[in-house]
């Protein structure tokens, strides 16, 4: 009876393991049921956009939305509405909401670093699109190349001004690298042109309704000019509308971004032309490369997006 009681307990505790085993085996299965559902619509993705009170990153949102919906990926967007402070809040606000890699088209160059630093020590790799970080550690930055913009711009009114002429030129927002890029691409061609001269430079921060008063104030002590290069549109057609308020319609006037308003205005005549980025595919790129990244593949350190000028006729 002892060696049959000790051969009955032996079966129950091997019956116990073997029980145990399976249900471990379950759990692992189920876990990696999870992972693989995460990696097919559970992937959640930032997009932190410098200002929606702009066409073109309205259109480089609705890019990266439409990319992210054909991958079944979740795209949270905030809009920084042009604030530094603001922006590294919102950043601050999606680690929290624990999203797996941010997007970010930063307001400011430099200010954007610590919010960059606050995701690198959280493990969530971070891509810039459009506009550039000064520091952070950044997988990947994806635009078009500014300085080559610039230069395009700066070309086009050579041409144009063969006898020579006045040119004002209306900056981005300080610190941000399109306004760097674009503003020093100009200069690599205008300042070798002896017979141009930049007669004013000022700063209208991309925005339509500052591009029309700044354009205001410098035509009340500059009024002999031949020429406008704003680096966005909104800037351009503020210009143009302060222009045509003095009955000056053969200034002519250069943009950037090749926004819908802009590219209408060159086809009517009224912008001499703009030089082409294409945001809807800005956004697109952004949310693909992300999901890359997010697979373990390696990417660029550049991907540039690739540039061209809309004139008339």
């Amino acid at each position: 009876m002892k060696k049959l009681g000790s051969l009955l307990m032996v079966l129950m505790l091997g019956l116990s393991v073997l029980l145990v085993g399976c249900s471990l085996e379950g759990g692992t299965k189920t876990t990696s049921g999870d992972q693989a559902k995460k990696k097919e619509g559970d992937m959640k993705i930032g997009l932190s956009i410098s200002t929606l009170n702009n066409p073109f990153f309205v259109t480089l949102k609705e890019g990266a939305e439409k990319a992210a919906k054909e991958a079944n990926v979740e795209l949270t967007v905030v809009d920084a509405q042009n604030d530094s402070a603001k922006q590294i809040s919102d950043i601050e606000d999606l680690i929290q909401q624990g999203v797996d890699l941010i997007l970010v088209n930063p307001t400011d160059s430099s200010a954007i670093t610590a919010a960059i630093e606050s995701a690198n020590q959280a493990n969530i790799p971070v891509i810039t699109v459009d506009r550039s970080a000064d520091g952070g550690k950044v997988v990947a930055h994806i635009a078009s190349d500014n300085v080559a913009g610039g230069k395009m711009a700066g070309e086009f009114l050579i041409e144009k001004l063969k006898d020579g002429g006045n040119i004002v030129e209306l900056e981005g927002i300080p610190g941000s690298s399109a306004a760097r890029e674009r503003g020093e691409g100009f200069h690599q061609v205008i300042d070798k042109a002896s017979n141009l001269k930049v007669v004013a430079k000022q700063a209208a921060d991309f925005d339509r309704a500052k591009g029309l008063s700044v354009m205001e104030n410098i035509l009340q002590s500059q009024s002999d000019i031949q020429a406008v290069f704003a680096h966005n549109d909104e800037m351009a057609l503020g210009a143009l509308e302060a222009l045509e308020a003095r009955g000056m319609k053969d200034v002519i006037v250069v943009g950037f971004d090749a926004t819908e308003d802009a590219v209408k205005a060159v086809k009517e005549g009224k912008m001499a032309a703009t030089v082409a980025q294409k945001p809807e595919m800005i956004g697109e790129m952004a949310v693909e490369t992300a999901l890359k990244v997010l697979n373990g593949e390696k990417v660029d350190s550049f991907i540039p997006v690739p540039l061209e000028l809309v004139k008339g006729n």
